[in-house]
């Protein structure tokens, strides 16, 4: 019986994969911080960035965010003492509720991603035509 082997990975791919893993921590980090300046978690600020974006039901929320429903509905209920998120019936079923931003809450979410400087700055170091190649490389790997 013949076994397969797991092809090696060269190491431009091994660096490349550490940088993407460097870039993710870093975003995290800076996303954190952003998050902490506006009193949010990071969860909170997520949700908040994912409604700012579209009104979502409470299970599409929680698969987003990798997350149990239970925890949605905490980090929704304490948005909306905060007057960052509402919740509303669904449209097309009254039975469903949708969690929302408030204007309020687009607002703080467009300041969170204004706020994140890590990589506006580095990215303001390459040239547009650098930043649309970075750009369409990402894209390239994230299409199945």
């Amino acid at each position: 019986m013949a076994t397969q082997k797991t092809p090696r990975i060269d190491p431009l791919t091994m660096e490349v994969v550490d940088l993407i893993g460097t870039v993710v921590a870093r975003y995290h980090e800076e996303y954190e911080d952003a998050a902490a300046e506006h009193a949010l978690t990071g969860a909170q600020a997520r949700l908040l960035g994912l409604l700012s974006l579209e009104p979502l039901p409470m299970r599409r929320l929680a698969q987003k965010l990798k997350c149990e429903p239970s925890n949605v509905t905490g980090i929704v209920d304490r948005l909306e003492v905060r007057g960052l998120v509402e919740r509303r019936p669904d449209p097309s079923d009254r039975r469903v509720k949708l969690a929302a931003a408030t204007e309020e809450g687009r607002r703080v979410a467009h300041s969170l991603r204004e706020s994140l400087r890590f990589a506006r700055e580095p990215l303001a170091g390459l040239s547009r035509e650098e930043r649309v190649s970075l750009r369409d490389l990402l894209q390239r790997m994230l299409t199945p």
